[in-house]
């Protein structure tokens, strides 16, 4: 029979997918072991083929190709959603302890356009809670975060602006995203990128947060909406002070849930 393999069309007389990754492999050095995919579902080796089927034999542990990777992203994810993923486009406004959290959650589940915002650098007092690495201390957090995101999944787009977002230009750099994610340090700009889109851009769909600071009760976390297109996350109350800082777990807890609000939003579940 003839199937799609890899790829590429493929003829064999396989019956499942067991016998066709002995067969695969025959053809060259074998690997340690096997990722199975067909036709966008992660199936067992005992599990049959049949004529036109779409089939990935992909290996554990090395890089594999777009096409590949898109297969396994699909398994995963099932492929109506992973369709979705693929073709939203989200901003992410600030690269700290939120941002950086938010960036690495998006690009895990392949959101297909990324854009990356922030016009500060990586210092060591950011390694506390911000997803980078003592190699990327001094860099432009965009380009290290870009960096981050290439090793995770570098067939997603992502688009670098390294400056400050402004009232005069909000809407102008953030004109081609559908939702965006304010993850600004400074209640001051939290309040200026709120008002400019909801005032300007009613439309764009904003995921915010509010309350993340300390080591309290992770439950406190949640996400509220407010009118149309606002989401709000976070405890509301819990801001960094003394004895109360903006530590990993709990800042990574509200990213988190930014993360899936806006995972939400790609597969039309906008209910909270």
């Amino acid at each position: 029979m003839q199937i799609i393999l890899n790829g590429k069309g493929y003829k064999t007389n396989a019956k499942n997918l067991k016998e066709l990754a002995q067969e695969y492999v025959g053809k060259r050095e074998p690997p340690k072991e096997l990722v199975t995919i067909v036709n966008g579902f992660l199936e067992s080796g005992e599990t049959n083929i049949k004529e036109a089927d779409l089939v990935f034999l992909i290996e554990k542990g090395k890089m594999p190709d777009k096409e590949q990777l898109q297969a396994m992203m699909y398994a995963r994810h099932t492929p109506h959603v992973q369709e979705k993923l693929e073709n939203g486009r989200v901003a992410v406004a600030g690269l700290g302890g939120l941002g950086s959290n938010i960036a690495i959650s998006l690009a895990r589940i392949g959101v297909g356009h990324l854009h990356l915002i922030d016009y500060d650098v990586v210092e060591p007092s950011n390694l506390n809670r911000q997803q980078y690495y003592i190699r990327h201390l001094g860099m432009k957090k965009t380009e290290a975060m870009k960096e981050l995101l290439g090793e995770i999944n570098p067939f997603i787009e992502v688009k670098t602006t390294c400056y400050r977002l402004e009232k005069e230009n909000v809407l102008a750099l953030l004109q081609e995203e559908d939702i965006i994610c304010e993850a600004f340090d400074s209640p001051e700009a939290k309040a200026m990128l709120l008002e400019e889109l909801l005032t300007k851009a009613p439309e764009k769909k904003i995921v915010s947060a509010s309350g993340m600071a300390g080591f309290t009760s992770s439950n406190a976390i949640h996400t509220k909406r407010f009118g149309k297109n606002l989401y709000l996350c976070g405890d509301g109350v819990s801001g960094a002070e003394q004895g109360n800082g903006l530590m990993a777990p709990r800042v990574a807890v509200c990213a988190g849930h930014q993360a899936n609000m806006v995972l939400r939003l790609l597969v039309n579940e906008r209910e909270c």
